[in-house]
């Protein structure tokens, strides 16, 4: 049993999803993120355990990807790895057996279309044990404010690539904190830094996937 978890571990750092993923070369035909989640869970691990795991596995990739050791396309496998497993423990989570970390709101502000930075952030902050509620693009501040009151207590992730749209991100963030002051908002994108963050009125800013989960991690830990 403990090698079945030792060996989802190693999957998700290594981004195996499946059996039949070609990814990565050295892993081809082994059993991956998928089976190997099922087969924990018939030998009646918990999903607890199979989540702290997973967890740890995805913290050792992260801090791989902030000292450059990996990029942007191994954190992505991870990412799907855990999507896998977190696709059978889902009825745990809906259960209320397991608890999820937390729901973060997200999306692209108003006026941009762009969703690859969005969409990664969102895969890899869910496969760290968040509830994702993608709001998607060119989303309004009104549309983040409903977001907000359907969702009490809920982070908020705001998303913009384009310098011209940065005053929409400001104005979003003005008014989220205006309307629900204890709201964590955290920003990223391209044309960002940790000073325009902090001029918008944002608690936080991210520059990469991970460093939104290290952000949210730490807000509930």
């Amino acid at each position: 049993m403990q090698k079945t978890v030792e060996d989802l571990g190693h999957c998700i750092e290594k981004g195996k999803i499946n059996k039949s993923a070609p990814y990565p070369a050295d892993m081809q035909g082994k059993d991956g993120a998928d089976e190997l989640t099922r087969k924990a869970l018939e030998q009646n691990i918990g999903p607890d355990a199979i989540l702290k795991v997973c967890d740890d596995a995805m913290q050792r990739i992260g801090e791989r990807f902030s000292r450059n050791e990996v990029f942007i396309p191994e954190l992505l496998m991870a990412a799907k790895a855990m999507n896998a497993v977190m696709a059978h423990l889902k009825p745990f989570f809906q259960s209320g057996s397991v608890k999820a970390k937390g729901r973060l709101v997200i999306g692209t502000v108003a006026g941009d279309l762009h969703d690859i930075g969005k969409n990664l952030v969102s895969m890899v902050v869910e496969g760290n044990g968040w509830e994702i509620v993608d709001l998607g693009v060119d989303v309004s501040a009104e549309k983040f404010l409903k977001a907000i009151r359907e969702n009490p207590g809920c982070y908020v992730g705001l998303s913009a690539l384009l310098t011209t749209t940065m005053g929409n991100m400001t104005a979003t963030v003005q008014k989220i904190k205006a309307e629900s002051p204890s709201t964590t908002v955290i920003v990223g994108g391209a044309p960002l830094s940790a000073e325009h963050a902090a001029k918008m009125g944002a608690d936080g800013y991210a520059s990469n996937p991970h460093g939104a989960v290290t952000f949210l991690n730490a807000r509930v830990a």
